[in-house]
């Protein structure tokens, strides 16, 4: 049995905070076990929003909030994995965000460079066999970053089993401009018939070619938008907002958004 705490350390506020602690690990306990029981999404994609706020509600630089949501998506890896959630797509940094004071980018640069680096030796990417690609405008990115990307991807090409796609320098518009223009050079070239143009050819065409579409998009922030992110593959993708801030999420949340995703009847096209 622990010691029995002191008068004072049984307080209102000792009370509830153990109370509280208590309540969660139990919700959490019971949240897991029906998730379990029940089909999770094949391909879930996250908009991971809320670095910066977090830092500045508690103090901390920019560049701290940044590596604190990395510590948030090393978790979530984890968690995905434990529900066997086969498809991660994460929205690491858009086309918009290059606007951002070019200190704060250096550092982004620097922790993508690292955090790809350390993917390529991660045993629990090796031991699960998860295949990581990047997807996005990689020209726009600097070069030691887009030798990291080879390197990760080079060490992880032959996995199967899960996927684990990190958004760079993406832009859901973009990505179909570009997919049109290889259909326009197709077709001007007399390999391609206008007629046989349609959404799976476009699909074919996109960075996220061979991948099903997302089941789930989650963002985190309180913002309810998807914010130029895989415009086309999210046609029917069921959608769930958080207000927790990205460095924030717990698995409590995060369970909470598939179990909104598992009690949904999905339509299509209506």
């Amino acid at each position: 049995m622990p010691p029995t705490p002191p008068d004072e350390a049984r307080s209102s506020p000792y009370l509830s905070h153990v109370v509280g602690d208590t309540l969660r690990d139990l919700t959490e306990k019971r949240l897991l076990e029906l998730v379990k029981a029940e089909p999770v999404p094949r391909h879930l994609a996250i908009i991971m929003d809320g670095n910066r706020r977090f830092a500045g509600e508690r103090g901390l630089e920019v560049a701290d909030g940044h590596r604190k949501g990395r510590d948030t998506l090393e978790a979530l890896l984890n968690w995905c994995l434990d529900l066997g959630i086969r498809i991660l797509t994460v929205y690491a940094l858009s086309t918009e965000n290059f606007s951002r004071p070019r200190e704060e980018l250096d550092d982004l640069m620097d922790l993508f460079e690292r955090s790809l680096r350390d993917i390529a030796t991660d045993e629990r990417v090796h031991r699960n066999e998860i295949r990581v690609r990047v997807i996005g405008n990689r020209k726009a990115l600097p070069a030691r970053v887009q030798e990291a990307i080879k390197v990760a991807e080079s060490a992880t090409a032959r996995y199967e089993a899960y996927q684990y796609n990190v958004a760079l320098a993406y832009g859901g518009r973009d990505e179909i401009v570009e997919a049109i223009r290889v259909l326009a050079r197709q077709v001007k070239e007399g390999t391609l018939d206008p007629e046989a143009i349609d959404s799976e050819a476009v699909s074919r065409h996109l960075y996220t070619a061979n991948l099903p579409d997302p089941d789930l998009i989650f963002r985190t922030s309180g913002e309810e938008r998807i914010s130029n992110f895989l415009l086309w593959q999210s046609a029917y993708s069921e959608l769930y907002f958080s207000d927790v801030l990205w460095p924030g999420l717990t698995r409590l949340e995060f369970l909470r958004a598939i179990r909104s995703f598992q009690v949904r009847r999905r339509r299509y096209g209506t």
